[in-house]
């Protein structure tokens, strides 16, 4: 039975890194349990740890999922300085999404549900809910 999530990514600066994934998820990490290495729950059992050593080229990407693709792409370009990055859609699926790297070269991402039902209807599974949001 799997049930807990753990995603690594490695930088080559751990204060940076730490300094930079703070920004991107709005809060300090939630456990440090020795230099060079910091974890946020981003969600109840799933874990990002960023931790300092040789970053995996290309690595990801790890999407995140968030309310308003817009808004997220919008704030990172601008306070983080990240690289304008398109969003895309199709059809048959309901979602938007974008990729963009950090400075280590980790591919990360931003999910938008277009479908805000279906997405009302994740977060309360996800966060064990029965009644409406």
């Amino acid at each position: 039975m799997i049930f807990e999530m753990t995603i690594q990514i490695r930088v080559t600066n751990i204060s940076e890194g730490q300094k930079r994934y703070g920004s991107l998820l709005k809060k300090k990490p939630d456990f440090i349990p020795h230099e060079g290495f910091a974890e946020w729950e981003l969600i109840p059992g799933c874990w990002l740890q960023v931790a300092e050593g040789i970053p995996s080229e290309g690595s990801g990407p790890l999407r995140l999922t968030v309310k308003d693709i817009e808004a997220e792409k919008e704030r990172v370009v601008k306070e983080l300085n990240i690289e304008n990055f398109k969003i895309y859609s199709r059809e048959e699926v309901s979602a938007k999404w974008g990729t963009f790297s950090d400075p280590w070269g980790n591919h990360i991402g931003f999910f938008e549900y277009v479908d805000k039902v279906e997405q009302n209807e994740r977060i309360k599974t996800i966060l064990g809910l029965t009644e409406a949001l």
